[in-house]
């Protein structure tokens, strides 16, 4: 795989007080993210879907590299992000890969996000 498909990751960890994330050690799941996957990035966001994320996406995304976004429901990640992605010539639908990582335990989130990378041409081991 090329260094321009390595997608970015961002954590949406709803303020961080989300029950959705109890099984979750955050810490380790972003620190394995960054440090085992072929990504550009791995950072945690408190609530990309208020007005300071939609600033953070418009400023980080980038045409040629999408981005993987652990948080909720993909439906409502696609609803969410639309215009920041719209804003900088790029797809959601195309562009985004929206895993919701809900109720896992740290291995089972890593685990849906290398399966979801995978099922985009973005991983391969």
């Amino acid at each position: 795989m090329s260094d321009s498909r390595r997608p970015g990751f961002v954590m949406c960890v709803c303020t961080g007080k989300c029950p959705g994330f109890e099984k979750m050690d955050i810490w380790d799941f972003i620190n394995q993210v960054r440090m085992e996957l072929p990504v550009e990035y791995g950072i945690i966001h408190p609530q990309l879907c208020e007005e300071d994320g939609d600033r953070y996406l418009e400023q980080t995304l980038r045409q040629g590299t999408p981005i993987v976004v652990g948080g909720c429901a993909p439906r409502m990640q696609r609803k969410m992000f639309r215009d920041a992605f719209e804003k900088k010539g790029l797809d959601v639908e195309k562009d985004l890969i929206p895993i919701d990582v809900r109720d896992m335990t740290t291995e089972e989130a890593v685990s849906k996000v290398i399966e979801a990378m995978k099922e985009n041409g973005v991983y391969d081991d």
